[in-house]
C-alpha cells in the first residue's frame, strides 16, 4: 500500500465512523445470500423468485439524505443511446439532493480534506457546482451524438446497452427498491479466487442479476451505508488519485475502489471491491 493509499484509508475510516445514517446489517435490514452465482447466466436454476432483501425498515428512507436521494432515482432513460433530458424539476431536485449532502458530516470531512489538498473550492457553493459537474453533468457514454448519461445515473441508477446487458447499478437502495418492484432477479453472490465468501452482516457485496431484460454478470455494491457516504469516498477517489483503482483499509474491509474518470472531469464509473476482512488476516 502506497503512502497516498494509507491517507486515504485514513480518510475513509473518518468518512465511516461519521456515516451516522448507515443502516445495520440484522437490525435494520437483513439479506439472504443463497447460492453462488452460475457461470451460465441463462440457467434458470438460480432460487429465481427469492429476494436478495428479505427486510429493509425503510424508516430509514425518511431521513433526508435518503429522501433526496430516491427522489432522482426515476429521472433517467436506461437505455444508452437514448438522450438525457433534464426538466427544471430535475435539476431542483439534483441540487437539493446536493445541499442535503454538503451538510452531512461525512461530506464536511470530504470538503475539508480536499481544500487542504487543493482539489476543492473551500466556498460551498463552488464545492457544489464541482460535485454537480463531476456526478450529474451529462456526457455522450454509447458514442452518440447526444449526452445519454451522467455518473450519477451509471453508477447509482444503472443503464442499460444494447438491451441484454446492465451496466453501471452499484448502489444497494436503488437494488432493494426495484427489488421490491418485481424488476430485478437476484442470481446469486459472486465469488473469485482472490475474493472472501460473502457475509450476510458485511457492508460489501459481489453479486449476479437481472434487471429490465438485462443481465449484470458481476457487480459491486456496498450494502446499508448512506447515499452521503458513497458521495463523500468515490468523490475523495476521484480527484485525489490519477489511478483508476484505489485500495484501502477501513472498518473491517480491504478494499480496492474502482473509479473510471471520462474525460478527466465525470466520473465514468466507480464501485467497490473486496480483497478481505480484516478480522479473516
Amino acid at each position: 500500500m502506497t503512502e497516498s493509499d494509507r491517507e486515504l484509508s485514513t480518510m475513509a475510516q473518518q468518512l465511516w465512523d461519521s456515516d451516522v445514517n448507515r443502516l445495520q446489517p440484522g437490525k435494520d435490514y437483513r439479506i439472504s445470500l443463497q447460492g453462488k452465482a452460475q457461470n451460465n447466466m441463462a440457467d434458470d436454476n438460480d432460487g429465481k423468485g427469492y429476494p436478495l432483501f428479505t427486510f429493509v425498515d425503510e424508516n430509514n428512507f425518511k431521513k433526508e439524505t435518503f429522501l433526496a436521494f430516491i427522489s432522482l432515482l426515476d429521472n433517467y432513460e436506461s437505455a444508452t443511446g437514448t438522450p438525457e433530458v433534464v426538466t427544471p424539476e430535475e435539476e431542483a431536485e439534483n441540487s437539493k439532493f446536493l445541499d442535503c449532502i454538503i451538510k452531512s458530516p461525512t461530506m464536511k470531512l470530504a470538503h475539508k480534506y480536499l481544500v487542504e489538498k487543493n482539489l476543492s473550492p473551500s466556498s460551498e457553493t463552488k464545492f457544489k457546482e464541482q460535485l454537480y459537474r463531476i456526478w450529474f453533468e451529462l456526457y455522450a457514454r454509447s458514442g452518440s451524438s447526444r449526452p445519454d448519461s451522467s455518473g450519477f445515473e451509471h453508477v447509482f441508477v444503472g443503464e442499460t446497452k444494447r438491451r441484454r446487458t446492465v451496466i453501471g447499478f452499484h448502489n444497494w437502495i436503488q437494488l432493494y427498491l426495484q427489488e421490491k418492484l418485481g424488476h430485478i432477479d437476484y442470481r446469486g453472490y459472486s465469488v473469485t479466487a482472490n475474493s472472501p465468501e460473502p457475509d450476510e452482516n458485511k457492508h460489501i457485496l459481489a453479486l449476479q442479476f437481472s434487471w429490465k431484460q438485462g443481465m449484470k454478470p458481476k457487480g459491486s455494491i456496498f450494502v446499508g451505508v448512506s447515499p452521503e457516504f458513497e458521495m463523500a469516498l468515490y468523490t475523495l477517489c476521484f480527484l485525489t488519485s490519477p489511478n483508476e483503482r484505489v485500495k484501502v483499509q477501513f472498518s473491517l474491509y480491504d478494499v480496492e475502489i474502482v473509479c473510471h474518470h471520462y474525460n478527466q472531469k465525470h466520473i465514468g464509473t466507480t464501485y467497490p471491491v473486496l480483497l478481505r476482512y480484516q478480522n479473516n488476516k
